[in-house]
């Protein structure tokens, strides 16, 4: 049994009580927190803008809010999944946590590819809902890239963050948070 602080607190007040493990083995959850609405961010590249919008909403919503990230990256949050250095650790993480009807927070257009096929939501921190119609041209974009980058060519970096990109982004997440309340499809 491993043991975990979800952040919730049992009629007993304590903090941390036996669990059950987690499908990766890096972490446990309860059986009472595993039946919230999840909104799981893959937090190895997730602006801390991003973290402080879904705390914000966290408490009018009432999803259990999962960061995952890998151990070189330090997340102050209660529900914090920590994997190890592998090159798809957090990834394959973000995705044995992922259930139908939940929200992930990704950068990774191949996380959220996986992610939509989970029959799940995915956004990006810049606020892109991503969808059934846009991801394939998406992974199309990213081959192209990555084939262009091989061959010795260079692409641009991101953009750095702007007050737009938050509220883009607060926008595009009160919309998941509508339509994943109302069950309705991550496709749209």
């Amino acid at each position: 049994m491993g043991r975990i602080f979800t952040g919730y607190k049992r009629e007993t007040g304590e903090g941390w009580h036996d669990c059950r493990p987690c499908p990766v083995a890096c972490w446990a959850i309860t059986d009472e927190v595993a039946q919230l609405f999840k909104v799981i961010v893959d937090a190895d590249a997730c602006p801390r803008a991003c973290l402080l919008l879904l705390q914000k909403y966290q408490k009018t919503w009432h999803y259990r809010l999962l960061t995952i990230a890998s151990v070189d990256h330090r997340v102050d949050h209660g529900d914090h999944v920590v994997v190890g250095k592998g090159r798809d650790a957090a990834d394959l993480a973000v995705i044995n946590h992922t259930a139908k009807g939940d929200i992930v927070v990704t950068q990774d257009w191949g996380l959220a590819a996986l992610v939509l096929g989970k029959g799940a939501h995915a956004l990006s921190p810049s606020g892109r809902i991503y969808s059934d119609e846009n991801i394939d041209f998406l992974l199309e974009e990213r081959f192209v890239k990555a084939k262009h980058r091989r061959a010795g060519g260079r692409t641009k970096g991101p953009a750095a963050r702007t007050d737009e990109d938050n509220r883009r982004f607060e926008q595009s997440l009160i919309n998941l948070l509508e339509r994943a309340a109302q069950g309705g499809s991550c496709s749209r």
